[in-house]
């Protein structure tokens, strides 16, 4: 689409982001909530409404809900009702959801996003309510009838409601990334979209610049990954626009997205809350939350990434670049953080955690808590890369993954062991250089005729015949006062 017409519309998106609680049994029932056990198996006659089975409050699900109100800056509400949101679908046995509809559990908040490119800033947050899950309808290839799973029916989940604050499709891709690293770093949900135990759907509209009324919105569903989140919400506000420029007007309804093409698709009409005949659960006794268990919950939580955030780039003066990338999941930010109680070079530490430490759990798909080697280990090689024993090359290069095969090991003695401590003797390093610049006569003349970036070369080749064992400090220095003789 034309830049210029682009150019005349603002994007206006919220977002509804459904969290699947790690909560052993379902929000209103005992009923397991193991993954991958045989179809209908995790149910029982609460979870499918049978005639005089009466719901229960979970109350870790309260807690887990509490816990990621107050990270969102939201005010807990105090007295809860809980409600029926009324609807068929084949997977929702009750015919009902039990949900939150005028009392919230969070009410308010924001989540503070930094888009790349973009400037820090605070996305709203409407509420965060707790309600149950339904089952899975599966439709088999070539088959004609729909099957039904009800185990996933009754799980918790909580929804989080932005308000229609987002104004790009990066934003958006932000607000995820926010709040898939606080449920993780809160340990209440394991934040994997492909896997739909984070969910979302978006709100999508479009209005003139400088236009003061919303437009039609459209909610778009049926996006497994936060990026096909961003291109569902590109391809429907170009699909708008189109619409607009022709004349045409926007209908409200709800769309699916492909994730082949990037195209929507219309579903349906957008139901209104009328359509759902919201009304008090009868079975659930209302929920006072005491400011005593709010406070309780506060205490307990731990470091959550804005904290660590400005921790590692104020106090530790990290660039942001690092401490974004640090903070991206919490158990390398944990190990960073503890690594930093044992080192003061800040900065190497970052290097090591990002570059070497990151690698390798990466290469084999590991968790930090799988990572064989302790901070002190980690900080035993910066402390030799600092007295210039080693140079970084080598100590990440040779000296770490014979670390990571012995992590029982002192890592200088490895290294002694293994023949890669710093050669920082003249006398030895000497006969080396002069070998070297012997070599190359025509490169001395040049060089003392002014191209004084010969040096690097000289250097080079100093290191290739050590097999960079000598201090590259002392080196560098020694090749300039022979050179320059």
């Amino acid at each position: 689409m034309d830049k210029a017409i682009l150019d005349k519309y603002q994007l206006v998106v919220g977002l509804e982001v459904h969290a699947q609680l790690q909560t052993k049994s379902k929000a209103y029932a005992s009923d397991s909530t193991e993954f991958g056990q045989l179809p209908n198996t995790n149910i029982s006659v609460i979870t499918l409404a049978h005639p005089g089975a009466l719901p229960k409050i979970n109350k870790t699900v309260v807690e887990y809900a509490i816990k990621m109100g107050l990270a969102c800056h939201s005010d807990i509400t105090r007295y809860n009702i809980y409600d029926r949101k009324n609807y068929f679908y084949p997977d929702l046995p009750k015919g009902y959801q039990v949900t939150q509809d005028k009392t919230p559990i969070c009410d308010g908040g924001y989540v503070e996003v930094a888009p790349k490119n973009g400037e820090r800033r605070k996305i709203r947050l409407n509420r965060i309510h707790m309600e149950e899950d339904a089952g899975k309808s599966m439709h088999l290839e070539g088959e004609t009838e729909t099957l039904v799973d009800l185990n996933r029916a009754g799980v918790a989940l909580i929804e989080i409601v932005s308000e229609p604050d987002i104004r790009t499709s990066e934003e958006a891709y932000s607000f995820l990334t926010e709040v898939r690293k606080l449920v993780r770093y809160l340990d209440i949900c394991d934040g994997n979209m492909e896997e739909g135990s984070l969910r979302c759907d978006a709100n999508i509209s479009v209005m003139l610049k400088g236009a003061t009324e919303y437009g039609k919105k459209v909610e778009v569903k049926n996006m497994n990954s936060m990026r096909n989140v961003q291109r569902a919400i590109e391809h429907e506000m170009e699909r708008q626009i189109e619409i607009l420029e022709n004349g045409g007007t926007i209908d409200s309804e709800t769309r699916t997205f492909n994730a082949v093409d990037g195209s929507t698709a219309g579903m349906r009409s957008k139901e209104s809350l009328n359509d759902y005949r919201y009304f008090p659960e009868p079975d659930l006794p209302p929920l006072i939350v005491e400011k005593e268990w709010v406070d309780t919950i506060r205490a307990s939580m731990p470091s959550l990434p804005a904290d660590l955030f400005k921790k590692f780039t104020e106090e530790f003066k990290l660039p942001e670049y690092d401490a974004q990338v640090l903070t991206d999941r919490k158990g390398v930010a944990l190990f960073f953080e503890e690594l930093c109680t044992k080192t003061s070079n800040y900065k190497a530490a970052s290097n090591w955690v990002m570059g070497p430490v990151k690698s390798y759990l990466n290469e084999l798909t590991l968790h930090m808590a799988q990572f064989p080697l302790s901070t002190d280990k980690i900080a035993e090689l910066i402390h030799l890369v600092e007295d210039n024993k080693v140079s970084f090359a080598i100590a990440s290069k040779q000296l770490f993954p014979k670390l990571i095969e012995h992590p029982e090991r002192n890592a200088e003695e490895l290294a002694k062991e293994l023949d890669l401590i710093h050669e920082s003797n003249d006398d030895a390093i000497i006969p080396m250089i002069e070998e070297v610049i012997n070599k190359f006569p025509d490169k001395v003349a040049a060089y003392k005729a002014g191209k004084k970036n010969l040096l690097g070369m000289f250097m080079g080749e100093v290191m290739k015949m050590t097999k960079g064992k000598v201090d590259p400090k002392k080196a560098n220095q020694l090749i300039r006062e022979i050179l320059e003789k």
